[in-house]
């Protein structure tokens, strides 16, 4: 009888374990909950940390598995963050807006409220009128549709574009940079639309919600921690099939595949398109905890740190991206927050504020030289130092084979 999936593989089991363990443990300890032990704001630290997580591992699907360098997986994960900060910033300002024209003697016109909201909105840009991107922004629904669809097609645009030109290796890096880069400078000018360089901002406060930001907090984190656990029990079941079989052969030996009559392209654009897909939800949770999104999110260079996560935990293990991910976010939380002391030497002082980057890019370099299997390989040594109890079982693959006790005689 074939075991279920779970039974084939008991560390997904583990890991989701593990995850509710930990939600419980912060829920208890949070402030929301009535303990206090764990202040709002670290509770926004760990739920960050936590989409951080899931954007991590859809990094290792695309790279650790495939084989595909994607330093553009970040554009996605700001994307999502946009579509939702889009109706949480509308409906926030027309509560406030409608809120101040009812106390008018004469009742406003619907069209006097949109150009209220409008006005209140883009005043900041010099504009008081919508942008045709708007056009949804007033429903959460379709708002949630678009977090999924609006990533979902740039990624599957783009890769279909270059994977049929069958650009890899470093040219796809590149170009994976370069949409990047392109979308965050458009981002960045007044008119596109989304505040320029102002961004959207106050997205942590849920419009018609009169709960704290203690209890906020807590619902943002329950709602990662659900999401990195189907993300990771997703990817696990992708990658323990016949898809993440051929996958990885795409990441070994391409032609290989290819010459066995599989259709590579069509594998790659599956996982960039999924991969860009759940980014986006990633960043949907993410900058309601944030706070605010701004272009400068998805610059260049944060795609690169992924890239860098990913490494430190050890690509094409699941399990490393999240323990990478989490490790270098809660590091760099605690350098650049100003809580690390600084180390004063007479001649100079280390102030971890300016040396957190360049810690982080000499990790990077020692884990690509003395261990490229990442943090994750610290796991695999010790699974593979464990000695096999097999209880006398068959060594060999028929009945009656060489048995364990036999073989120490």
């Amino acid at each position: 009888m074939q075991r279920s999936f779970i039974a084939r593989n008991p560390s997904v089991l583990i890991f989701l374990a593990l995850l509710a363990l930990f939600t419980l443990v912060v829920t208890v300890l949070s402030e929301g909950f009535g303990v206090g032990v764990i202040s709002t704001s670290f509770v926004k630290t760990l739920g960050k940390t936590l989409c951080l997580c899931l954007v991590a591992v859809a990094m290792d699907l695309v790279w650790g598995f495939t084989g595909i360098l994607s330093l553009g997986h970040f554009a996605f994960f700001g994307i999502g963050g946009y579509m939702i900060g889009m109706w949480l910033m509308y409906e926030r300002t027309r509560l406030i807006v409608v809120h101040s024209l009812s106390q008018a003697e004469i009742p406003p016109t619907p069209t006097e409220v949109v150009d209220a909201i409008g006005n209140q909105i883009f005043g900041v840009v010099g504009s008081n009128e919508f942008p045709l991107i708007w056009g949804f922004a007033d429903s959460l629904f379709l708002q949630l549709i678009l977090m999924l669809l609006v990533p979902g097609l740039l990624a599957l645009v783009f890769g279909w574009l270059a994977f049929r030109s069958r650009v890899a290796g470093v040219y796809l890096s590149i170009l994976t940079q370069a949409m990047t880069l392109a979308l965050a400078l458009y981002l960045f000018q007044n008119d596109s639309g989304l505040r320029g360089n102002n961004g959207l901002s106050g997205l942590q406060n849920l419009p018609n919600v009169s709960a704290p930001q203690s209890v906020v907090s807590l619902w943002f984190f329950w709602g990662s921690a659900f999401a990195l656990g189907l993300g990771y029990l997703l990817a696990a079941w992708l990658v323990n099939g016949k898809f993440g079989s051929v996958i990885r052969g795409i990441r070994d030996n391409e032609a290989r595949v290819r010459f066995l009559g599989y259709s590579v392209e069509i594998y790659k654009l599956v996982i960039f398109t999924l991969t860009a897909m759940i980014a986006g939800i990633a960043g949907a949770l993410y900058y309601p905890q944030a706070g605010i999104i701004n272009p400068a999110e998805i610059a260049p260079i944060a795609s690169i740190y992924l890239a860098v996560w990913v490494a430190i935990g050890g690509r094409g293990r699941l399990y490393g991206a999240v323990i990478g991910a989490a490790l270098v976010s809660l590091l760099s939380s605690w350098f650049t927050g100003g809580q690390a002391p600084d180390i004063p030497l007479g001649f100079y002082t280390i102030k971890w504020v300016d040396w957190w980057l360049v810690l982080l890019g000499l990790s990077f370099v020692g884990v690509t030289i003395f261990t490229p299997k990442g943090m994750g390989g610290l796991v695999d040594l010790w699974t593979a130092r464990r000695t096999p109890n097999r209880h006398g079982a068959d060594l060999g693959p028929n009945a009656g084979s060489l048995r364990e006790q036999e073989a120490k005689q």
